[in-house]
């Protein structure tokens, strides 16, 4: 599925809930969808774990 469609179905699922549920199930759909997105690249393989528990370098 194109990157696009996702992006229209995540928008649409995004204007229902803000508009039949409020602000706060706005934010909470924008949550939960971020979450599923950083799972879904995990299991794709693109991100790993590590990456986020790297600590930085601070010679840059």
């Amino acid at each position: 599925m194109r990157m696009a469609v996702v992006g229209l179905f995540a928008g649409m699922a995004l204007a229902f809930a803000g508009y039949f549920g409020g602000f706060g199930a706005f934010l909470l759909v924008a949550a939960l969808g971020a979450v599923g997105f950083i799972v879904g690249r995990f299991l794709d393989g693109d991100l790993e774990p590590g990456v986020f528990f790297r600590p930085r370098d601070r010679d840059r």
